[in-house]
């Protein structure tokens, strides 16, 4: 967990209030939920491998003889800190759903917590940016998350991203075809979403030292060997099947080329630019997505920058009907590191030097003029070595700075000159 100096913060929150404007640009809402959620909530199967990391609240009143009872240390808890937002947004529409739209389309961004091993990259605290469209059941949902994921993209300057997508239906579709047990999807999951990491090589090498099904391990090797590309989601059915083993469900791949179609209409693009890519890999880790999955990649960083896809299954645990959803993350950290820090377009920020003999009247009614013309402004008194001064200031996001004298303590008196 991370503390932030002015300037950095400054820099959030300016990437923030571009990416809530651009959400809300495409008839997005935002809400907010509690940081807190029911523990057997959060440990309900619904986050994956996420659920090993949620920090547990202790119940209150516990006694002596209560810890010496306890099996395990969730039943000392009966609280928890989100790990994420997307089952507290299952747990919000369940509790709402009488007073939202049929089909409803939230913003989240918050901070989650995760007991990580800190390091550069991971943190146990950090924060979310989490579009979802809960209601819609066809492929329109993932064609307007998209857009609007890339467009906020394209506000906050990032050129060049791109997304890779897939299907989980595809995914299990091509497991049963070559050859691998019900029984045996999980784990050969858990293995080829680490692809990226140990390569073709490794994920055959893992799948043999877990003992699945030999002739399903030498036919995915096979399959890995065969000629291929990265194909285009804009290319067609056609692209997308050559990518697939024999008997690829047609129905899901002509979903994903309609997606690819749709997304590609509403940016103006050429098939050329390649904004969606059909990754027969892609697995993303979560267990509770049901359809199309997606992850935000770069060419600049071999990490995602955010993903998400379908979890059709997730709000029916709470709400006893199953209802379809679909949401996407961008990876507010991640984005931070790869983003240029720059003033807010457009902003006044003045600092004012002031002699220490200026009154003190003088002084505020200065400062208050020009706030009210709308700038932001800073006192300081003059030191003797100015440069390490302005310097400074110049990296808080100051534009212009003024040196005051007594007697001269006027807007019109002024002096304004630019911060390099």
């Amino acid at each position: 967990m991370r503390d932030f100096l002015p300037a950095e913060k400054a820099h959030r929150e300016r990437l923030l209030a571009i990416i809530r404007d651009g959400y809300r640009a495409h008839g997005f809402d935002e809400i907010e939920t509690p940081v807190a959620e029911d523990s057997a909530r959060l440990h309900a199967g619904l986050g994956g491998d996420n659920e090993k990391l949620a920090f547990g609240i202790q119940k209150r009143g516990l006694t002596h003889d209560d810890l010496q009872a306890a099996a395990e240390p969730l039943d000392l808890v009966d609280l928890g800190l989100r790990f994420d937002l997307t089952v507290p947004l299952a747990r919000f529409y369940a509790s709402h759903r009488a007073e939202l739209p049929a089909v409803f389309r939230s913003i989240q961004v918050a901070p989650v917590w995760r007991a990580e091993r800190p390091q550069k990259g991971r943190y146990r605290q950090f924060v979310q940016c989490d579009i979802d469209i809960i209601g819609e059941p066809s492929v329109r949902a993932e064609a307007e998350l998209l857009v609007a994921s890339l467009d906020t993209v394209d506000r906050l300057g990032l050129e060049g991203a791109f997304v890779r997508v897939n299907d989980r239906r595809l995914l299990i579709g091509m497991l049963e075809t070559l050859g691998f047990p019900a029984s045996e999807h999980e784990q050969a999951l858990v293995t080829i979403d680490k692809l990226d990491k140990v390569g073709q090589d490794g994920v055959v090498e893992e799948l043999r030292e877990r003992g699945l099904t030999s002739a399903a391990v030498e036919a995915l090797d096979a399959f890995f060997g065969r000629p291929q590309t990265m194909e285009h989601l804009t290319f067609g059915e056609r692209a997308i099947r050559r990518a697939l083993p024999e008997g690829a469900d047609d129905a899901v791949i002509a979903e994903l080329a309609e997606l690819g179609e749709a997304v590609a209409r509403a940016r103006g693009a050429d098939p050329a630019d390649a904004l969606l890519q059909f990754d027969p890999f892609l697995v993303r880790g979560m267990g509770y997505y049901t359809g199309p999955i997606f992850e935000l990649a770069h060419p600049s960083v071999p990490y995602s920058l955010g993903g998400g896809g379908r979890y059709d299954g997730m709000i029916g645990r709470f709400l006893g009907t199953d209802v379809p959803a679909t949401g996407f993350s961008l990876g507010f950290e991640r984005l931070v590191d790869l983003l240029e820090r720059s003033g807010a377009a457009g902003e006044r920020a003045i600092a004012l030097l002031h002699d220490a003999d200026v009154p003190l009247a003088d002084l505020v009614a200065l400062k208050a003029a020009l706030v009210a013309s709308g700038a932001r402004v800073r006192l300081l008194v003059r030191p003797r070595n100015v440069k390490p001064a302005l310097d400074a200031l110049a990296a808080d996001g100051f534009t212009h700075f003024a040196f005051v004298a007594a007697g001269a303590a006027t807007p019109e008196a002024l002096d304004l000159r630019p911060l390099a």
